[in-house]
């Protein structure tokens, strides 16, 4: 499977925040049955849903280098049916501005088709259509009549945005869910240019879950790991009209190294020296805010461990249409194979001493 069509089944499948397990599949599928099976040494789920996949280290005392992107996708939620409509709220940060017109598949029973209406801006007042809509303002229809829906669909079921991911023009890709499905595939890439290595390190990608809620899978699977190092992969905002420079990154330019509090100074020296060695192109990002992405949860695992972030350039960040470049995902693939294979038990020594 080609890295643009393991990206694109995987952001096409259900995985909302708790319930990721269809999309889990599909990776678990790809190192046990598929091509990825002779490129680890071992994979396990923990409690929680977490994909761990191991590649052994060569060295006599390996370092173990953990990876983690997460799987989960933002999602809606059943809270009320009111004759035959539903109502819902939001599973992750969604901004209700974009729901409005969006075909779902409501997971009851069975997968049902919906879409998300509202009243017509010709029934509504004046002053409320000034006013964008309130998530309690928005409802569901399946075409089903009271009785049917209630026998079909109950509350806390979960609800996810339908859109398939479609290719653009220049290996740009639009869809859900690319956050952070986008590093999930990042991951694979990584593991498949270190198929052909012999490297000290022992390698620990994570795929995690209910990263939306909380960060929740980095910090189950960092606790239980106690990784060396660690390098969260997530997605970062991609320059667009109506962003700062600063605040948006060029899609195409290659992945963003992140800088900041909930980053060792040593690991993101590393990262760069492991793209220049490798010629990759990258950008810098200085992010003061340590929440947000699974760093957080890898640098204060247990008595605390050595982090980095690496992003991935992504517009249109928790809409249904998030946009990245192709080659931007398999570069950031390529960085983390390089660091890797850089790393032995010298550079840890010296990560306490800075």
């Amino acid at each position: 499977m080609q890295t643009e069509e393991l990206l694109m089944a995987l952001t096409n499948a259900v995985g909302p925040s708790g319930r990721e397990d269809r999309a889990a599949q599909i990776i678990v599928d790809y190192f046990t049955t598929g091509e990825g099976q002779s490129w680890i040494t071992g994979l396990q789920r923990d409690r929680l849903g977490n994909i761990i996949l191991r590649k052994a280290g060569f060295g006599a005392h390996p370092p173990r280098i953990m990876l983690a992107a997460h799987l989960d996708e933002i999602g809606l939620i059943v809270t009320s049916l009111e004759e035959g409509f539903l109502r819902f709220s939001t599973i992750g940060g969604i901004d209700q501005r974009v729901l409005l017109g969006q075909e779902v598949t409501v997971h009851g029973r069975e997968d049902l088709p919906g879409v998300v209406g509202a009243k017509p801006p010709h029934l509504q007042q004046p002053d409320e259509r000034k006013k964008a809509l309130k998530i309690e303002e928005l409802v569901i229809d399946l075409g089903l009549d009271a009785d049917r829906a209630a026998s079909l669909v109950q509350v806390g079921d979960t609800i996810t945005i339908k859109r398939d991911c479609s290719p653009l023009r220049n290996k740009y890709f639009a869809g859900k869910a690319m956050d952070d499905r986008a590093g999930v595939v990042a991951l694979v890439e990584c593991l498949r240019r270190l198929k052909d290595f012999r490297h000290e390190a022992e390698v620990l990608a994570v795929v995690t879950v209910q990263e939306e809620l909380g960060v929740r899978g980095a910090f189950v699977s960092s606790y239980g790991l106690n990784p060396d190092l660690g390098i969260a992969v997530d997605v970062t905002h991609g320059e667009m009209p109506g962003l700062a420079d600063y605040e948006g990154f060029k899609l195409g330019q290659g992945p963003v190294v992140v800088t900041g509090p909930q980053v060792h100074p040593y690991v993101f020296a590393k990262l760069k020296a492991a793209a220049e060695a490798g010629k990759i192109k990258y950008q810098v990002e200085a992010e003061v805010t340590p929440r947000g992405t699974d760093a957080y949860a890898i640098q204060v695992a247990q008595a605390g461990v050595a982090s980095g972030l690496v992003c991935i350039p992504l517009r249109y960040m928790h809409t249904s249409v998030e946009t990245l470049a192709l080659d931007d995902l398999k570069e950031c693939g390529r960085l983390l194979a390089e660091f890797i294979i850089q790393i032995d038990s010298g550079f840890l020594e010296g990560l306490a001493c800075y």
